[in-house]
């Protein structure tokens, strides 16, 4: 329960964050985005979305059925593998749900009108995020860690995806790339400034986003148990890590550190150990977060080379955060972390870990 009401948190966290990077005149629709998301998507994963994300596969591992349709048969007596009551369980990836496709509003802000906004996030929760959902978190999912086939590792690819990195961060930073691709530029981009309005705000979005993570990785044990611990301690030194290296290069490629710079660097480390972090030890989680500080903050130089307007650096954070995060778990990921024994990743020998994330 808690780490769900930690994870609905992040939204507005969220709104904060992109809020404080955009222009004056455009934070409050850009906020508006990330609180109506909560509405839409809300609705639709209780009368449908839950049903065909988590209801029992059609046989090809690409999507459930209707069996749960307006949560019909989801009852709060506890499951009898994890003791969680499939009704929370329901309310926990509803909030996983909700802050997806919010993500993706970054990579468009100032030059989205609501309307078309509105469909566009009703339209992409049905038809990508909850079949990528069901793909990577349903029992029966074709990249699922926990298909009944998961002991014999050879038969399917049963990905390592802890809390998301696959089905929240690369979904939606492909969607930021497409999104880009249809809006266009902002107007007077590259000759107008379109600096942050207020740099506090955008630290007070990262900061909550950093608490909310903690139910985001460490929930997604689904039990308060030995590798929720791990998530956590994962999710404090990769995001504290990222920060610190995205600052560091920034003062030594830029001239000067950056507060903006070393929010987005924690961001990225968070983004980076979200699929590792029910996998790895502490240490393996710090080298993910100063992966993450690099790589992304390339990433965001890179882009605006290409004159690629992205407002928010969603593609850059997100994208290739989550990109490297599913690799570094195929890199580090440790059987002793998670008690699962075919968990175990490139540098403890399982060459297949590794090919299989890319």
């Amino acid at each position: 329960l808690v780490a769900s009401a930690m994870v609905l948190f992040m939204t507005p966290g969220l709104g904060f964050f992109y809020g404080g990077l955009t222009r004056n005149k455009n934070v409050l629709a850009t906020i508006m985005q990330s609180l109506i998301t909560t509405g839409i998507v809300a609705i639709l994963w209780v009368t449908v979305g839950f049903s065909l994300a988590f209801g029992p596969d059609q046989g090809f591992g690409l999507i459930g059925n209707f069996d749960h349709i307006g949560l019909k048969g989801i009852g709060v007596e506890p499951d009898p593998v994890t003791g969680v009551p499939p009704l929370l369980f329901m309310a926990f990836q509803m909030m996983f749900a909700i802050i997806t496709p919010a993500l993706i509003t970054g990579a468009f802000a100032e030059r989205a009108k609501f309307g078309p906004f509105l469909i566009f996030t009703a339209l992409w929760a049905l038809l990508v995020y909850v079949p990528v959902a069901h793909w990577v978190f349903g029992v029966d999912g074709w990249l699922s860690p926990f298909a009944s086939n998961a002991d014999t590792p050879d038969i399917g690819l049963n990905s390592l995806d802890f809390a998301g990195g696959l089905a929240i961060h690369v979904n939606a930073g492909v969607a930021a790339i497409a999104a880009v691709l249809v809006f266009g530029k902002r107007k007077g981009y590259g000759s107008e400034p379109m600096e942050p309005h207020d740099i506090t705000m955008v630290v007070l979005g990262a900061a909550i986003l950093w608490f909310g993570w903690f139910g985001f990785n460490a929930g997604s044990a689904v039990g308060a148990n030995g590798q929720a611990v791990y998530a956590f301690v994962n999710t404090a030194v990769a995001a504290a890590t990222a920060g610190l290296v995205w600052t560091l290069l920034a003062w030594q490629l830029g001239g000067k550190p950056s507060v903006v710079g070393a929010a987005s660097g924690v961001v990225a480390g968070l983004v980076a150990i979200t699929p590792a972090s029910g996998y790895v030890e502490p240490m393996e989680g710090m080298a993910i977060g100063a992966g993450a500080g690099i790589l992304c903050y390339l990433a965001v130089r890179l882009r605006a080379k290409m004159a690629f307007d992205d407002s928010l650096d969603v593609v850059g954070v997100h994208g290739v955060g989550g990109l490297w995060g599913a690799l570094a778990t195929g890199i580090f990921a440790s059987s002793t972390v998670s008690g699962l024994p075919y968990a175990e990743g490139l540098i403890h020998g399982e060459w297949h870990r590794f090919t299989d994330a890319i």
